[in-house]
């Protein structure tokens, strides 16, 4: 299968809403801030994670993200919720209702200084010095983890 499965699908149906799903996980250091990633799609702050490729489960695609856009490997420590009720509208006129299943994630190991042009910056923030993030999904995955209130399914 094509290692592009949401380019290959939107080569056949365009721009209509289609559904997609996505994983991805919360890393944090020692001081208990989270790593955030701003994203080059839209400008702005969220967490380490993308789509599932074809065949490929939940688990292996936030490892795979996370050492794609961050550099670092990560293994799971636990799940941190399963959403499924957000619409995503994209810069480029995708539209996509996102099913997205998150994890909290540990540190392994930083593997490359080299990452996806998906990723403009890398840092952590801590639970009062957030900035301002892209989505409301991802924002209520953080609120979640701050709020020490997981597992979850909205």
């Amino acid at each position: 299968m094509d290692k592009d499965y949401i380019k290959t699908l939107r080569q056949k149906v365009g721009h209509e809403p289609i559904i997609l799903n996505f994983a991805g996980g919360i890393l944090v250091n020692d001081q208990n801030e989270i790593l955030l990633q701003k994203r080059s799609d839209f400008n702005a702050w969220g967490l380490p994670g993308g789509a599932l490729e074809f065949g490929e489960s939940a688990q292996e695609a936030c490892v795979r993200e996370f050492l794609e856009e961050t550099g670092l490997k990560v293994r799971m420590k636990s799940l941190l919720g399963v959403s499924t009720n957000f619409i995503q509208h994209y810069p480029n006129q995708d539209v996509a209702q996102a099913v997205t299943i998150e994890f909290v994630v540990e540190l392994v190991e930083k593997v490359s200084e080299k990452i996806s042009s998906e990723t403009l910056d890398l840092r952590y923030f801590s639970k009062d010095k957030l900035p301002k993030i892209f989505n409301k999904q991802h924002q209520l995955f953080i609120d979640h983890y701050f709020n020490e209130d997981y597992p979850f399914i909205d």
